[in-house]
């Protein structure tokens, strides 16, 4: 899964996937020998260089609280949807036009439908929300229109790029 991050007031690019078991990370681009294992709910052991980390997370308003060996850190993770929609603001506020594809921006797993077929939304408004890493996401509608179908319920998962509904 690839995030862009900000940490300190310094955007980051980070990357982070499982591959035999084993959790690989880069940081702008830059790999990390890393490994992670929740041990408790937002709490989490971390290897990293060689040195063993206890981690607890929580999200508030501000972002995500990532507290270490006494130390706080303020991560606010910048979603690529929030930063397409502020491109376009700056556009001159053009919204998205013709049938649009509601895609999973990430794996995970399918908590509420706000919308259901047949429903007349307007740009912005949610449709679903997605569970991921800990985290709900709400997928919002690109444009003002009706909900021409929805293609997932309430508990599947979903892959990263599956169509979740349309708008038409």
């Amino acid at each position: 899964m690839k995030l862009e991050v900000q940490i300190g007031g310094k955007r980051r690019a980070v990357e982070v996937a499982r591959r035999d078991g084993r959790l690989v990370c880069t940081l702008d681009g830059k790999p990390i020998d890393a490994d992670a294992v929740e041990v408790a709910t937002a709490t989490y052991s971390i290897l990293l260089r060689g040195q063993s980390y206890e981690v607890r997370v929580h999200e508030a308003p501000d972002g995500l609280h990532i507290n270490s060996g006494g130390e706080e850190l303020v991560v606010q993770v910048m979603d690529p949807r929030q930063r397409r929609s502020q491109r376009t603001a700056r556009a001159g506020g053009v919204e998205a036009e013709g049938r649009q594809e509601i895609k999973a921006p990430m794996p995970g797993k399918i908590v509420r439908v706000l919308a259901k077929a047949g429903d007349a939304v307007e740009a912005g408004q949610g449709l679903l929300v997605v569970e991921a890493m800990k985290m709900q996401n709400e997928i919002k509608a690109p444009k003002t229109g009706k909900v021409e179908k929805v293609l997932v319920a309430e508990g599947q998962a979903v892959n990263a790029g599956e169509t979740l509904a349309v708008v038409a």
